[in-house]
């Protein structure tokens, strides 16, 4: 598939709102980095994940205690990857370049590849966000139907009932199918993977080794089979929900829009910063404890618009971006709720099952 073009302008709306974002930081003399308070959590982050990985495998904690500790394992695992890998592979954690570097790298550690992240996620998921055929985040075919220009199977009239189910295999088939299956077929999707350099395939086999040791051989040594695969299965299905319910909620509602190229000029109906913003939604941007916890991934409005400015800063610039679209007319999609936002997300799946 080509990729298709957005409309630009002159005065775009992009170019107002990096003059009032930029005036936000020199006003207030502060970086768009992290700060002090996400170093101190990532540091909360990394030593709980050792922690609770060294006591399930090392000391062999009763079976309700370790029960419990794999459910906060896999959920201090989607906490990492939301607070200091997503941060760190958008260069936002820090101002130095190799503390990003080695955020981003957290992901390698944990199963994935951030190569393969980069590509997927940094340059064709939020540059053509919600266009079917090219965001690789919506293509859950056959399994799922997550646009009107998707075929629809007779099983999508029940996806809204099974979703979480597989939603809660996303880390598993993402660790140990879908970065092998991007890697053979040097493609994300219909578009072609960038030429990957030796130490990327030094990092990408070494590390894919290192998890399935970490994971797999040591604790299937030290515990057993059948006490390792309930174990694994727990932490691995509780994480794979919660990324999967943060970014959907992000895209995947009633009220975001799946623009569709001009078949002829394949170009897309608005200039960039406006297609983000009709694409994309927020929930609970009031509740701090969800903002702490997903790595201000509620505020996917303002991460899309400015991926390079870091979580921190997300919910003082959402009021000047919400002014801002107030001011020109345009959309700003929110849920106050983050129930609000599950009941939109498979109100949408009801629809994209019957429509």
């Amino acid at each position: 598939m080509v990729t298709p073009k957005f409309t630009n302008s002159a005065q775009s709306f992009h170019t107002e709102l990096k003059r009032r974002i930029n005036g936000y930081f020199e006003e207030k003399g502060a970086s768009t980095t992290g700060n002090s308070n996400l170093f101190t959590k990532a540091i909360l982050l990394m030593a709980g994940f050792v922690f609770v990985y060294v006591h399930l495998v090392f000391f062999t904690p009763v079976v309700w205690l370790a029960v419990l500790e794999c459910v906060l394992l896999g959920g201090i695992v989607a906490a990492i990857g939301f607070n200091v890998m997503h941060d760190g592979a958008h260069g936002s954690f820090s101002k130095y370049k190799l503390v990003n570097q080695l955020a981003a790298f957290s992901l390698n550690i944990l199963g994935g590849n951030n190569f393969m992240w980069n590509v997927k996620h940094n340059v064709i998921h939020h540059a053509y966000t919600n266009v079917d055929g090219i965001d690789d985040d919506i293509d859950i075919q056959p399994w799922m139907r997550m646009s009107l220009t998707q075929k629809k199977y007779k099983l999508h009239k029940y996806q809204h009932l099974y979703f979480w189910l597989l939603y809660s295999l996303l880390y598993i088939l993402w660790i140990f199918v879908l970065d092998y299956n991007k890697y053979f077929s040097s493609k994300i999707g219909s578009m072609p993977l960038k030429k990957m350099s030796i130490s990327d395939h030094l990092v990408f086999w070494g590390f894919k080794l290192l998890h399935l040791f970490l994971f797999v051989g040591l604790p299937i040594y030290m515990l057993g089979f059948q006490t390792w695969l309930v174990g694994f299965l727990i932490y691995t299905c509780l994480a794979g929900f919660v990324i999967s319910m943060v970014f959907q909620l992000a895209h995947t509602v009633e009220h975001t829009a799946f623009p569709v190229p001009d078949k002829e000029t394949g170009r897309l109906e608005d200039e960039w910063a406006v297609h983000q913003l009709k694409t994309t939604a927020n929930f609970a941007t009031h509740n701090k404890v969800v903002s702490w916890l997903v790595g201000g991934l509620n505020f996917q409005i303002e991460h899309h618009l400015f991926p390079k400015i870091s979580h921190v800063h997300y919910p003082a610039i959402s009021k000047i971006i919400r002014d801002a679209c107030r001011e020109y007319g345009i959309p700003y999609i929110e849920y106050r709720r983050t129930r609000l936002a599950v009941v939109s997300h498979v109100n949408f799946l009801k629809q994209m099952g019957r429509a």
